[in-house]
């Protein structure tokens, strides 16, 4: 089959390329795909000789969209918080992905007559009558829906969509082994410090909340490093492609704790990004998919919850005790205790985290096998 394959993809955002990059192996080196990226020459080369991909730019190659569009078998949406108002934070209109995919969808189902299928995405935030209206026009159009999480599954209930309709699945991400990450895996080298991988991320739901979250993060390190001193290793999940990405903001908070050594990381494949959440103690981590191969790996975390996703992902992964909300106030010193209990329950979190995680890639065995089944017919 020939698949037309959109996401976010090409903005070097190291999770959204593992989810290409699941999703394909799922389905099958077998069929051709063409694939959206702000940098086709990157999403191409990243995916070949394994996958047979024609990729095109997102925004300015309209005419070989639509001519894969109109040529193709199935299009396939894979992953990602999709159907979403987006957040102040992100400085554009909240309704401009609404908008985007709605007339993709229905010109795919009005026009082009083809079918559609959504899988694994995340539905929320929708935070408005409009937002509310819009993602109702999409999901009704869609012939097989798959959400990720329990809020998402709520989300699409409430908008109307029949509980037959909606499947309710882990993410994509929990399909790969820890050999997909780690196929040589080797020991760390052992260290007087406690090393923590940190990842940040600045979109976050509430962007009053950022400098407060900063300044208790900064002061909670200080405080732990004066006891038990610290190595940090930067985690970006995003180096590249807009303002204020990880490695940017990583590099800004590095100045408010000089005193803790700073190790630089900038990865550039979610194998490297596994290699340092290997090689570390701990994850501090926002970012969802930083948590998913961290859970996938056994690497105890703490969760730090900027949005709505990584906190269905911790409820989801029993590791609510290890986390906290960013968006709301709180003090230094409860940060400081959250992350010292995971010091004090590593053993008993990582094995937590590799149960959870095999459970999870068994089920979505299971998942992917009944999707092959109903929307790519043989």
């Amino acid at each position: 089959m020939k698949i037309l394959f959109l996401g976010t993809h090409g903005q070097f955002n190291l999770g959204d390329e593992l989810l290409l990059e699941t999703f394909l192996s799922q389905l099958g080196s077998e069929h051709q795909y063409a694939v959206n990226s702000y940098a086709p020459s990157f999403t191409q080369g990243m995916l070949k000789p394994r996958f047979n991909v024609q990729a095109f730019h997102t925004t300015r190659e309209l005419p070989r969209f639509l001519k894969h569009l109109l040529t193709s078998n199935l299009l396939f949406f894979g992953g990602g918080s999709i159907i979403k108002e987006l957040y102040a934070s992100v400085g554009r209109n909240p309704y401009s992905t609404l908008l985007m995919i709605l007339a993709t969808v229905t010109f795919a189902k009005q026009i082009a007559r083809k079918k559609v299928v959504m899988s694994n995405i995340g539905v929320g935030p929708l935070m408005t009558p409009r937002g509310e209206m819009l993602a109702r026009w999409i999901l009704n159009q869609v012939d097989f829906l798959s959400v990720r999480d329990e809020k998402s599954h709520r989300t699409t209930l409430k908008l109307g969509l029949s509980p037959l309709k909606v499947n309710l699945v882990p993410d994509a991400v929990f399909a790969n082994p820890p050999e997909v990450f780690l196929p040589d895996p080797k020991p760390s080298p052992p260290s007087n410090k406690t090393r923590i991988a940190l990842n940040l991320n600045f979109d976050i739901e509430n962007p009053a909340a950022w400098e407060p979250f900063l300044k208790s993060l900064a002061g909670s390190l200080k405080h732990i490093h004066s006891e038990t001193p610290l190595e940090l290793h930067a985690l970006p999940m995003q180096s590249k492609f807009k303002a204020n990405d990880d490695l940017s903001v990583l590099k800004g908070f590095a100045e408010r704790i000089p005193e803790i050594p700073f190790i630089w990381h900038d990865p550039q494949t979610a194998q490297e990004a596994a290699e340092i959440i290997a090689g570390v103690d701990v994850v501090l981590a926002e970012r969802l998919h930083t948590l998913v191969i961290s859970s996938i790996l056994g690497k105890p975390f703490y969760g730090l919850v900027y949005d709505v996703k990584v906190q269905e992902l911790v409820d989801y992964l029993d590791m609510t005790e290890y986390s906290r909300n960013i968006n709301q106030p709180f003090a230094a010193e409860e940060l400081t205790a959250g992350i010292r209990s995971v010091f004090a329950s590593h053993e008993q979190i990582a094995v937590h985290l590799c149960e959870r995680s095999a459970n999870l890639r068994m089920k979505l065995g299971m998942y992917f096998d009944v999707l092959k089944a109903k929307a790519i017919p043989r």
